[in-house]
């Protein structure tokens, strides 16, 4: 049984829709560091460790290689924890949001084309 306001990998793969393989490749690259170990070593996450997962998962559409989601959890952090590097980190994650916004705009470039292209065949299907 996890501590009180921890889970397991399974719980914490079910609520993110991730892979207990992805979680443990996070682990183990230094992206996802469990919060903590049950006494039989099982791996134990807690709510900001769910909050940071999901923000990892929702970069991957946007194309994010893993160090530069790593770049982007260290400048959060750095930011959270105000330290001496915080104005560091807040400049980086204005630059993140400014190249997310980018990344937006072509993924929505590529839909808008992909959405002519399935148009183009449904009206040579519906001929």
């Amino acid at each position: 049984m996890p501590e009180t306001g921890m889970m397991h990998i399974g719980e914490l793969a079910e609520r993110t829709g991730l892979s207990l393989r992805t979680i443990r490749h996070y682990d183990q690259i230094g992206l996802l560091v469990p919060s903590g170990r049950s006494e039989g070593g099982f791996r134990l996450y807690t709510d900001d460790d769910h909050d940071r997962l999901l923000l990892i998962r929702r970069m991957k559409p946007l194309g994010y290689s893993l160090e530069q989601m790593g770049d982007l959890l260290r400048a959060l952090d750095s930011a959270r924890r105000g330290d001496a590097s915080g104005a560091d980190g807040e400049l980086a994650l204005v630059q993140f949001l400014d190249d997310a916004q980018e990344r937006r705009v072509k993924l929505a470039q590529q839909l808008d084309a992909a959405d002519e292209f399935i148009g183009l065949l449904s009206a040579q299907i519906a001929k």
